[in-house]
Parts: structure tokens; sequence; C-alpha cells
């Protein structure tokens, strides 16, 4: 039988043994969430994330098998990033159920003007890209999105409860609609550099739920 030693890939650092491996690989998950909000996967390339990153050049392997493991590391470090920054708003309890999305809608405004309109939405993104990625990237980005679904499908439930939208009201339905059309703003307001598509969507939706 073979030693764990020899079963590891050649190059590979212990993970147990070396404590600066988990700051590397995060360090490379971090810029590359960076160069994907605003290239996407097809057009970043390796090379540009390990010098960002300052991790030498054929020590990439040492941290992932391939770039797909890569990108599935970071649609997954991104769908948790962005759960927990839709949580920061939507569990807001001071604020009233509808009042919590647009303070989501506030949140993000503010993200894309802090970096100039460059950056969006990575998991949009992939999805764009999704006829040039692996197969297997599917189902993860549709998983991220029908966890976001939930989140803001809650949140509409509440305000089903509270009275503040009709009764008929589908808070799963809405909640698809949300994202739809959010992503459909993200890519606007990149393209047009402004917030004014991110505010036309918001007041829209909010329209939509409070009369439906």
């Amino acid at each position: 039988m073979k030693s764990a030693s020899a079963k590891r890939k050649r190059g590979r650092p212990p993970k147990g043994q070396n404590a600066g491996y988990q700051d590397t690989r995060q360090a490379l998950i971090a810029v590359g969430l960076a160069a994907l909000t605003e290239k996407g996967y097809s057009y970043t390339g390796l090379d540009e994330i390990l010098r960002q990153a300052g991790v030498p050049k054929g020590s990439f392997y040492h941290y992932f098998d391939n770039k797909e493991a890569f990108g599935r590391a970071l649609i997954e470090a991104y769908g948790l990033f962005f759960a927990n920054k839709l949580e920061r708003s939507l569990s807001d309890s001071s604020l009233g159920p509808l009042a919590r999305i647009q303070a989501f809608v506030d949140d993000a405004k503010d993200g894309m003007r802090r970096f100039d309109y460059r950056r969006g939405c990575l998991i949009g993104n992939l999805g764009q890209e999704m006829a040039a990625l692996p197969e297997g990237f599917r189902s993860l980005l549709k998983e991220v999105f029908r966890d976001w679904e939930k989140r803001i499908g809650r949140v509409l439930e509440e305000a089903r409860q509270a009275g503040d939208v009709p009764s008929q009201l589908v808070p799963e339905q809405m909640a698809q609609f949300f994202w739809i059309g959010w992503e459909g703003a993200i890519l606007r307001a990149k393209l047009e550099q402004s917030p004014q598509p991110l505010d036309q969507f918001a007041e829209g939706f909010m329209a939509l739920v409070r009369g439906c």
C-alpha cells in the first residue's frame, strides 16, 4: 500500500504541515474573484492571477488540480460571500421586509460605484459564459441562484404575512423574477457605468410586488 506522501501529487505541500497553505490558497481565490467579476472566466488567464497573488507560476497546481477546480472553488467562495452580504440586509430586523430588500439594492449600488462599475456578479458572468465553460459548472451556478432565491423568497413571505404585499403573491415566483431581473440590471449598470438600471429595476420590482 502506498504511503500518504506517495499518493500526494508531486510538489504538493502536506496541508496539515504547511501553515501558509490555506493563506496562499485564499489569496488565489481572492484575486480570482476580483478578476472574474471584471473579465469573466474565459478571458482571465492563470498567469495574471498568479502574478497578482504573488504566487510562483509553477505553484498553482500545489493548490488546485486545474483551472476547472479553481473555478469551482471560486463559485463556492462567491456564493458564500454573497449569501453573507445578502443576509446583512435581509436579516436587519430594524427594517420592514421590503425595506430590507431595498437596503440590499442600496448596498449593491455602493459596491458597484466603489469599483467604478467594472465588477459585476460572478455567478451572472459565468452564466453568460456557460456555453464555453465546463458542464459541471451548470449545477453549481443553479444551486447558488436557488440559495439566493430562497433568501429573497423568505423576506417576501414575511412581507405577505405582514400585509405589505397582496396575499395572492407567490414569494417563490417573485424571488425568481427578482434574480432574473437583477442580473440584467447589473449587466446594464456595468455597460452604462451608472446606478440608474439598478434603481429602475428596484422601483419596478417594488411596484410589481405591491400591486400583485
